[in-house]
């Protein structure tokens, strides 16, 4: 996603974030992933099957790199 920001689908972001430890709450129409130990970490994202506005990649990423901060480890692909 830091690569390129374009092409990705809402079962990306679920593999993104559950694998980062987030859980998933259904909305109505989004999926809301919030970290259980950071909760200041959220993000929704819709839940249709077309492609996602950059945006969603954006904040996922800022969110992953927030997460990496607070915990204290680093992103293998910074160094």
């Amino acid at each position: 996603m830091k690569r390129t920001q374009a092409g990705w689908h809402s079962h990306d972001f679920e593999t993104l974030y559950t694998g980062f430890g987030f859980r998933m709450i259904h909305g109505k129409k989004h999926d809301i992933y919030r970290h259980p130990d950071f909760p200041q970490l959220e993000d929704q994202i819709p839940r249709h099957p077309e492609e996602l506005a950059k945006v969603y990649a954006r904040t996922a990423v800022k969110n992953i790199d927030a997460l990496l901060r607070l915990t204290g480890e680093t992103d293998q692909n910074d160094e």
